[in-house]
């Protein structure tokens, strides 16, 4: 009888704790996820090239991560605004929200 008593108090607790790391908040962060595909993207990556199209219908906030170099700055776009990022060292990762 005691063992299961601990194991329901175990069990508990441990819902108590998942519930209160739920209930808060994420740490921010410096990006908040791939963008969405309202974004166009065109990649030429042995020119280090990408066109980024913000077809969402309002502004967004994106920039484009560069894996193994420097990504674009987090910057706002309005709706049908394109833009350039060329880049030097690394290979296009992805095109993210900030």
């Amino acid at each position: 009888m005691k063992h299961r008593q601990r194991l329901a108090g175990g069990v508990l607790a441990a819902a108590a704790l998942l519930g209160a790391t739920l209930a808060t908040p994420p740490a921010a962060s410096a990006t908040s996820g791939t963008a969405p595909a309202c974004v166009k993207r065109d990649v030429v990556k042995h020119r280090k090239y990408v066109k980024v199209t913000n077809l969402c219908g309002q502004a967004m906030h994106l920039k484009v991560v560069i894996d193994w170099g420097s990504d674009s700055p987090c910057l706002t776009y309005q709706n049908k605004e394109q833009w350039e990022w060329n880049w030097g060292r690394g290979s296009y990762g992805k095109v993210v929200t900030c």
